[in-house]
């Protein structure tokens, strides 16, 4: 689940449907069936996927790609030992099961973001389902490897019942939603896609709204430093821009037993966080650890960069880079999610709710330590006018504190709203069956998907409300019930949605 907008979806213009608020028997007995028969074999399947590290390489197309094109063979195995048709072009892989003109799409990514081994009790690119029990945990499991075999045995449990479709269903995987939507974009220029589509790459009941993804980029200048007060050498953190960071360290020179001793009764009020001190000679060196988390929720997690620095706050450090960047975080974002701190950005949406403002990635440069700072940004600002907000918060700060800053490029993504597709009401009554939560309403997340490029796309989970969501941390998992009871929905779901209306 990453980021950005692009162009319209081309696709042929219909009398769209309107489909049923109840779920017929149907769907019900289908949806058993697929529960009765698949377990072990979507297990199975799921644990053959995780298996490729399909991270996207930099100056690696996908298609060139070792990982990538292994798992488009297992992939392509699996779809055809099951009884259906494949198709890869490239970046797409297209699994149907139909003939019918009209077509109901389901939407997917097979690419996966980076990892860290040392932090997995298992690999993470191995199928661990015991060293917590009830847990299916790897890479990929819930976002988006474990839909995607979910998806398989739905549409394989429709098949085995002969089930007369009027839709033609077909399982779209995309290899790089993670890192570029270039390809896809390019794909869609050139095919016609479904007229109706749900993303199985968010959550659940039924999402309609998603926050725009945005990067701030700010390059801190390194400076030598010859005082001999205490200075802050180094400053680092973070993985990679989706992820909240667990991770942070600094390194202060000209540090005394004073400082540490300072330092240690400070680390003792947070709470979630821990800090490591190690004092060597005169060098200081901190790590934290906090919690990752994906970073459109950023309440999910524990933010160690933030965290740290606050920890360093009652020092105004010399501005030599690493100094300059801390004190920069302590002014304008602090622990705070939603940007309060950062000049006149905050703001929020009673639909979508809160701007979110999190630093997710410290880049060590040769000349300079670059700071990314990844926001989520709900309707009711333009593009333009939070622009020149961040520029007047960067600029004020440079000038008022003589900092030897550059303000880099940003990235500002734009919200997606889509309130007109058929087939909500459906996809909600589903959800309230099988879950017994009545009266479920559409819901708005951080996140963004594939839905905003596709016609008439909802996001339905995988994720539980109010569950928190594992994909892109470093304790990526989902539970055995959960990945059931998907089963169950999506299996009903795509009865509903693409069954014949006589059955």
């Amino acid at each position: 689940m990453f980021n950005k907008i692009a162009s319209l979806a081309l696709f042929t213009f219909i009398t769209l449907p309107v489909f049923s608020a109840e779920v017929s028997s149907t769907a019900k007995l289908t949806a058993d069936y697929a529960v009765q028969t698949y377990q072990k074999s979507m297990v199975a399947s799921l644990a053959e996927l995780v298996k490729y590290n399909t991270l996207a390489i930099d100056g690696v197309s996908a298609n060139d790609n070792p990982e990538h094109i292994a798992f488009k063979a297992e992939l392509k195995k699996q779809a055809e030992d099951l009884g259906f048709d494949y198709t890869d072009d490239g970046y797409v892989v297209v699994i149907g099961l139909g003939e019918s003109t009209e077509r109901l799409g389901i939407i997917t990514h097979g690419d996966v973001q980076p990892v860290n081994p040392k932090k997995w009790q298992k690999s993470p690119f191995e199928l661990d389902t015991t060293s917590e029990p009830g847990k299916l945990i790897a890479r990929g499991t819930e976002d988006d490897k474990g839909p995607i075999s979910t998806a398989l045995f739905a549409m394989k449990a429709i098949k085995d019942k002969n089930i007369t479709l009027d839709k033609r269903i077909e399982l779209y995987v995309y290899m790089a939603e993670e890192s570029d939507w270039g390809p896809l974009e390019a794909y869609i220029k050139t095919h016609t896609l479904p007229q109706i589509n749900i993303t199985i790459d968010a959550e659940y009941p039924v999402v309609t709204a998603e926050k725009g993804y945005g990067t701030i980029k700010i390059a801190f200048n390194k400076n030598k430093y010859t005082g001999l007060d205490a200075y802050l050498s180094e400053f680092s953190g973070g993985f990679f821009g989706s992820q909240i960071p667990e991770d942070a360290k600094a390194v202060i020179e000209n540090a005394d037993l004073s400082l540490l001793q300072q330092l240690m009764d400070k680390a003792r009020e947070y709470q979630g966080v821990s800090f490591d001190l190690e004092l060597k000679g005169n060098t200081l060196t901190i790590t934290a650890l906090g919690k990752s988390a994906h970073s459109s929720k950023p309440e999910e997690g524990l933010n160690a960069i933030p965290f740290l620095a606050g920890l360093l706050s009652q020092t105004r450090w010399p501005s030599n880079g690493a100094g300059t960047l801390v004190n920069f975080i302590n002014d304008n974002i602090g622990l705070g999610l939603e940007g309060k701190k950062f000049g006149n950005i905050a703001y929020s949406d009673d639909f979508m709710g809160p701007m979110t403002v999190s630093p997710t990635v410290i880049k060590q440069l040769k000349n300079n330590i670059e700071l990314n700072i990844n926001i989520r940004r709900p309707r009711g600002k333009s593009a333009q006018q939070l622009t020149e907000e961040i520029n007047h918060v960067i600029a004020t700060w440079k000038l008022t504190n003589m900092a030897d800053i550059t303000e880099l490029e940003h990235y500002i993504g734009d919200p997606f709203i889509q309130n007109d597709a058929p087939h909500i009401g459906t996809l909600l009554a589903v959800f309230s069956h099988f879950t017994g939560i009545k009266d479920a309403k559409p819901i708005a997340i951080g996140g963004g998907t594939n839905s905003r490029l596709f016609p008439n796309a909802v996001s339905f989970g995988p994720s539980m409300p109010n569950a928190n969501y594992t994909g892109h941390s470093e304790h990526e998992f989902i539970t055995m019930k959960q990945f059931v009871l998907n089963l169950k929905m999506y299996t009903a779901a795509l009865v509903e949605m693409a069954a014949a209306k006589t059955q």
